[in-house]
């Protein structure tokens, strides 16, 4: 195991909590997700440019698109097609992920139409019928079970192949449907369009590179406007739609006299139950019995944001988190759902007492122990996963349970119903303060953890110094328990942002920076977006917005970036997707989707560079709807890593 002293823990991270148990680790011997980067090292120059191939068995290929070695794989695939050709398998494996996590939801509300569960209910019959109408089905005298199964019947069509065009892109601005729809990106269904991208890029169908990254945004948008934004939606009617709450974050959530389970994931219809069932009194008083105060749930990547927007559950952690979680020695049991978990969880829970438990049968993980779930039974499923956790607390080692930190508080819950209530019911008041320079635009910071990037660094910074410069920060993911962590996400904070915001945040009683929720959730920031570019009666690409992933490192990450840019937000990204092989794609992405979409990526790692990027391109905006501006060109970009620009 590589020596690092204490200063080597920092650089790792920003977070107390993360040094203290990556200490822990190195004490013990327990390699981490930063050691096995350091064992991968160097990695392959030819991936990370994206320019190798392994799509088909004349090779794997990989192409040389600077110096002398090979042009071109087996097939003839330039440096171009290839790159073109990855890119888009990346998008269709994000997109699939979130959609088929909406496909799940959808399967939930077909169970309470079919009368098939008793663990859900409709929490929001309103919005319920407020879905139903923009499916154009009759609701007049029906019951909320009537209509869910009839919902959930028409909505499965928007998986398929009959539609041609997905209902609930009828949100967005007319000109941005038009727009679309001549380009030829207009999203159909949601399966349909991840297979055509597969089909396109198996060998000797599509090697129009340009031609491969529209249907790439054609494909994107199915999720961002279909599968993402139906499990969004879903869940609201579901389990309930968010409210603003007060809560907490960082490993200090765990308690050391309580059996402790964490939930990880992505799929709220499995956290839900393990809510309800951690409650129960048979499971409460058994905890007790084993000498347990309690039993206390904390999350961890986006189940964990699920349970906190609608219940308060608080956050242990975001996905570098998951491995140190277990580290405490304080968790008896980690259950698990699908997507982000790695598979060491299990590697390290052998050096502890904790159980991991999977869940659905489409991520299983060797060493877990395997619960199928079926949402017909969930609440016994959820009270037989807790009971496994209760019983394991008496196999707790007193000795070696290290909780490091005291927990941080933090502000959630805002929906886009949430932020439409605290401004009077329309979006005019968010729009007013926009138009006087209160507030200059706003920004969503979303995405992941990286360990090629200081943890939780670009997030924080990077929100830092745009509150500080009165712009509007919405978080979703693994970015809201960075900025909470930072004690960025209570009204207090407002004193962080310059004062324009400040003023605004004050009045409200509300932090600088907004929780939307989850990955899935990033479809709330379409949905604002589009709600106040419709008032003013212009496209999304006209407003001061903006987007950014500062340490982003999944499919799903790819995925959400071409929605957003595709649906005309200007997108910061601070690592590098696998691209530069291809100067041509590099300078559609950055420069040619400008002319497409109204919108474009950039790529900065430095977050105080990239604030200046963003602030440069709010205040154009600003001045194309005629608002007051700063001249963009007054905003100078930091001397660090000039060579980024």
């Amino acid at each position: 195991m590589t020596v690092i002293s204490g200063n080597g823990f920092k650089k790792r991270s920003i977070n107390v909590d993360t040094q203290a148990m990556l200490e822990i680790a190195h004490k013990q011997g327990i390699p981490t997700v930063w050691e096995r980067l350091e064992a991968q090292q160097p990695q392959c120059g030819y991936c990370n440019l994206g320019t190798s191939c392994r799509i088909c068995a004349m090779g794997p290929c990989r192409v040389d698109p600077f110096g002398d070695g090979p042009q071109k794989g087996v097939c003839g695939a330039d440096a171009d097609i290839i790159v073109a050709r990855n890119l888009a398998r990346m998008v269709a494996a994000g997109a699939a992920s979130h959609s088929d996590h909406g496909r799940d939801i959808l399967e939930t509300l077909h169970h309470v139409g079919e009368g098939h569960t008793d663990a859900y209910t409709i929490s929001d019959p309103a919005k319920l019928r407020r879905l139903a109408a923009e499916y154009h089905i009759a609701t007049e005298g029906k019951s909320d079970q009537q209509v869910a199964k009839e919902l959930a019947w028409e909505m499965m069509e928007d998986y398929g192949m009959r539609r041609q065009q997905l209902p609930l892109s009828l949100r967005a601005p007319q000109a941005r449907q038009e727009l679309w729809k001549k380009l030829g990106v207009m999203p159909r269904g949601v399966d349909w369009e991840n297979v055509e991208t597969l089909h396109r890029t198996h060998m000797g169908v599509d090697n129009d590179w340009v031609n491969i990254l529209l249907h790439s945004a054609r494909n994107a948008l199915s999720d961002g406007w279909g599968g993402s934004m139906l499990a969004t939606e879903l869940s609201d009617v579901l389990f309930g739609v968010p409210t603003p709450k007060m809560s907490q974050v960082n490993l200090g959530v765990l308690k050391a006299s309580h059996v402790n389970i964490i939930l990880h994931g992505h799929n709220p219809m499995l956290s839900e139950v393990i809510v309800a069932a951690s409650q129960d009194p048979e499971l409460l008083a058994l905890a007790k019995a084993k000498g347990a105060q309690g039993i206390n749930l904390a999350g961890l990547c986006c189940t964990g944001n699920e349970v906190l927007m609608r219940k308060g559950i608080p956050m242990a952690g975001n996905h570098l988190m998951q491995e140190l979680a277990i580290m405490t020695g304080a968790v008896e049991l980690m259950v698990v759902d699908y997507q982000c978990i790695m598979p060491a969880v299990t590697e390290t829970a052998r050096c502890f007492h904790t159980k991991v438990v999977s869940t659905f049968d489409k991520a299983r993980f060797p060493g877990a122990e395997h619960i199928s779930f079926d949402p017909g039974r969930g609440l016994e499923i959820g009270k037989q996963i807790v009971r496994l956790a209760v019983e394991n607390f008496s196999k707790r080692v007193p000795e070696r349970v290290i909780i490091p930190v005291q927990p941080a508080p933090m502000m959630t819950g805002f929906s886009i119903e949430a932020i439409l209530q605290a401004l009077g019911g329309t979006p005019q008041p968010l729009i007013d303060a926009i138009v006087k320079g209160n507030i200059r635009g706003a920004v969503g910071i979303v995405g992941c953890n990286n360990p090629k990037i200081k943890q939780d660094l670009g997030h924080t910074e990077l929100t830092k110094r745009l509150i500080e410069n009165d712009i509007l920060v919405v978080v979703t993911g693994c970015a809201t328990v960075a900025d909470g962590k930072a004690g960025l996400m209570t009204p207090q904070a407002a004193e962080k942002a310059g004062p324009g915001l400040r003023a605004v945040c004050q009045a409200l009683g509300i932090p600088p920076v907004l929780h939307l929720g989850s990955c899935v959730d990033n479809t709330r920031i379409l949905v604002l977006a589009a709600a106040l570019a419709n008032t003013l009666g212009v496209d999304i690409s006209a407003l001061p917005l903006a987007g950014a992933a500062p340490e982003w490192y999944s499919e799903k990450a790819v995925a959400i970036g071409v929605y957003v840019v595709a649906s005309g937000i200007y997108t910061v990204l601070g690592v590098a997707p696998p691209v530069f092989g291809s100067p041509n794609v590099v300078k559609l992405l950055t420069e040619g989707l400008e002319g497409v979409f109204g919108a474009t990526f950039a790529v900065e790692a430095d977050p105080d560079r990239a604030a200046a990027l963003i602030r440069r391109h709010i205040e154009k905006k600003r001045a194309g709807l005629g608002l007051e501006a700063l001249d963009p060109g007054s905003i100078p970009l930091p001397e660090a890593q000039l060579a980024l620009a």
